[in-house]
């Protein structure tokens, strides 16, 4: 068995299509046909079969499927291990959403990091529903999100521990006609809402919020950041749903207003998934530990504190859609 032909019969068993998987991998059907069928010949099982249905895997096919998913996972773990060694580094790859990201990674990784010379964080934002597919393959070695929206639920090869409380809560300028009492909802689907790039996630929280407010969306304008959508309310007014600590001061300062209402507010939870604790990295590890920290949590709602002299960047940045 070769890495190619593992990694194609998994593209086909997690997409559900050879088509799919030939897409995904930038090569032809014939391509993809061809190293099932080399992994038939030498394991002497059909391993699927078309239905009317879809793909029928048999029950060799679903061991494979498994089997391959952390076959290669090991082979790009010991790619990494075998480079941080020639070179004296660690990475550490973290998957996130896009409002951790933005409202409490930064603070996480800058502390973090200045804990270990050797050490340099990788941080990618990624849709929460591969959040089980990243960490099972070994794409990431640790996955933190909305514990509401995580595909990573905890079994007996996925760990998760929450570590966060937030609000997400709906702000605006103090010269909106939302400002004072309590809105209707009418008068909420009269207003432009500027949102940040988690409204464009289907199942995620701040879209669940709108559905439930009926908020159409010819209403919705989706910025590149939290941090932009908020600037546009200051600018030319709307309405934003937001983190709550992010904009604490804000409307302490009286340049935000919160918006109070049956619907406006909602509870949240980020958690940290990864491998079960045996097989996962040192790293990983006490990143997981020290998360639950009351410095850590500090340095996630207010930043990291770090000296000037003690910070040295080492946060690579990735977005993936």
């Amino acid at each position: 068995m070769t890495p190619a032909q593992l990694r194609a019969y998994s593209a086909v068993v997690r997409l559900g299509s050879v088509h799919a998987a030939a897409a995904e991998l930038g090569v032809s059907d014939a391509g993809i046909s061809m190293h099932v069928a080399a992994l038939r010949k030498e394991l002497d099982d059909p391993l699927f079969t078309r239905t009317g249905a879809g793909l029928a895997f048999t029950p060799g096919g679903l061991r494979l499927a498994s089997r391959a998913v952390e076959i290669l996972g090991l082979q790009q773990q010991t790619a990494i291990e075998v480079t941080e060694a020639a070179h004296g580094r660690r990475l550490l790859r973290i998957a996130a959403s896009t409002t951790f990201a933005e409202h409490a990674a930064p603070g996480l990784i800058e502390l973090f990091s200045s804990r270990a010379d050797d050490l340099s964080v990788e941080l990618s934002v990624h849709p929460t529903r591969r959040f089980r597919e990243l960490i099972a393959s070994r794409a990431v070695d640790i996955a933190i999100g909305p514990a509401s929206e995580s595909s990573a639920a905890p079994d007996e090869s996925i760990f998760v521990r929450p570590f966060l409380k937030y609000q997400i809560i709906t702000v605006v300028a103090p010269n909106s006609p939302l400002a004072v009492g309590v809105p209707s909802p009418g008068l909420l689907r009269q207003q432009q809402w500027m949102l940040g790039p988690s409204a464009g996630s289907v199942d995620g929280e701040i879209a669940t919020m709108l559905r439930d407010l009926a908020i159409p969306e010819s209403q919705q304008r989706i910025f590149q950041s939290d941090a932009a959508a908020l600037e546009e309310v200051q600018r030319v007014g709307g309405v934003t749903l937001t983190i709550g600590f992010a904009v604490a001061k804000d409307l302490a300062a009286g340049r935000l207003v919160h918006v109070n209402g049956a619907g406006l507010d909602r509870s949240g939870e980020w958690c940290a998934a990864t491998l079960a604790p045996a097989a996962r990295q040192p790293a990983v590890s006490e990143l997981v530990r020290f998360i639950t920290t009351p410095r850590c949590i500090q340095a996630m709602i207010r930043g990291s504190g770090v000296g000037v002299t003690r910070f040295r960047p080492k946060i690579h940045v990735t977005l993936w859609s």
